[in-house]
């Protein structure tokens, strides 16, 4: 029986894609407890061939000693992370799911630990630790600490008291091991669907939208029952020229402010499906300012809509209950006074 599928969606990563599949199989879990699913989401380079080597040699080895886990390939249309991952849980057979960008790596043996610790504890959900690397593979810290807020320890909670207790701000779909019908469980409601016009049921990564992971890590926390960390750095995320950003063009920005917007609508619709809807209300002031300083940039008269639309949400007065920083709060209360004049503020600031 497969343990663990790793999910690896692929694009344009030719340079760094070989250090990531050879990261996932030098590991100390039994090679027949997981499977490596490398979703080719019609890569441009030379991506779908180094995909089929990596197959190949899974066969050949396999065949004679049985020390390579099962690898296999999807080549498919164009459509995205999000679409690739889905194509990969659609195609997985492991118990556990882990999802591993393709120009990122893992440590040496680290998933029989990883897998040990979740079989003992029975969970749903694992949430493991990373640091940041560059492309000489040097650690190095952001001037905003991603890991803020975030509690790694290994207590078993449910995911609700996890989401509101240890997740902070981090809602990175590759810092977590989980249950594969935790996404695609058989009772649950269809939330969209496939080109074809079948239905896509579960809590997949909803398509074509950037914060993919922002949208999905809640949706999947809520329906945990046992949850819980490791502290252990188990997942280095590597920051490249090229790596995907926010987008600069008028369109893209728009789709940027737009998409913010959506999340801060999905904050309000999940939070009624919890008992206590701190994270919910925290991460909605955390985008709504986001949002703001977007705008803070444009001219007054390309803010109205957006700031109408916020308005329109009901969302303020924002809540500054889990901010530690005093200058943070001060910002947050000016725009609970007025957005417009904070907007206007910040904008002679820059």
């Amino acid at each position: 029986m497969i343990k663990l599928s790793i999910i690896v969606p692929i694009y344009g990563v030719e340079r760094y894609l070989r250090k990531c599949v050879d990261s996932l199989l030098a590991q100390d879990l039994p090679a027949s407890d997981y499977e490596i699913i490398l979703v080719d989401d019609e890569s441009p380079d030379a991506c779908p061939q180094i995909c089929d080597e990596y197959v190949i040699k899974s066969q050949e080895s396999r065949v004679k000693s049985q020390e390579f886990p099962v690898i296999k390939v999807i080549h498919r249309k164009n459509g995205g992370l999000s679409s690739a991952r889905n194509s990969g849980i659609e195609t997985a057979q492991g118990e556990y799911l882990m999802f591993v960008d393709s120009d990122d790596y893992i440590e040496p043996n680290v998933l029989g630990g990883l897998m040990m610790q979740v079989e003992r504890d029975n969970l749903d959900v694992l949430r493991f630790n990373f640091r940041n690397v560059n492309e000489q593979n040097e650690e190095f810290h952001l001037n905003k600490n991603p890991k803020r807020d975030v509690d790694f320890s290994e207590k078993v909670t449910n995911g609700e008291t996890f989401l509101n207790e240890r997740l902070g701000p981090g809602c990175y779909a590759w810092q977590f091991i989980l249950r594969r019908d935790l996404i695609v469980p058989t009772d649950c409601i269809t939330i969209n669907s496939f080109p074809s016009g079948r239905d896509r049921v579960g809590l997949l990564f909803t398509e074509k939208i950037y914060f993919e992971d922002t949208d999905w890590t809640p949706r999947m926390l809520i329906r945990a029952k046992r949850a819980a960390s490791t502290s252990k750095i188990v997942y280095n995320y590597l920051w490249r020229q090229g790596s995907i950003t926010l987008p600069t063009d008028t369109a893209k920005r728009k789709k940027v402010l737009d998409d913010k917007i959506r999340l801060i609508r999905g904050f309000q619709e999940q939070s009624q499906f919890v008992k206590d809807p701190v994270w919910f209300t925290w991460m909605t002031s955390f985008t709504t300012m986001s949002v703001l300083g977007m705008l803070a940039k444009m001219s007054a008269n390309g803010r109205i809509p957006y700031l109408h639309e916020l308005q329109s949400l009901q969302i303020f007065p924002l809540s500054i209950k889990k901010e530690k920083m005093l200058s943070h709060k001060i910002k947050i209360i000016l725009a609970n006074i007025s957005p417009a004049l904070y907007c206007t503020l910040m904008s002679l600031r820059k």
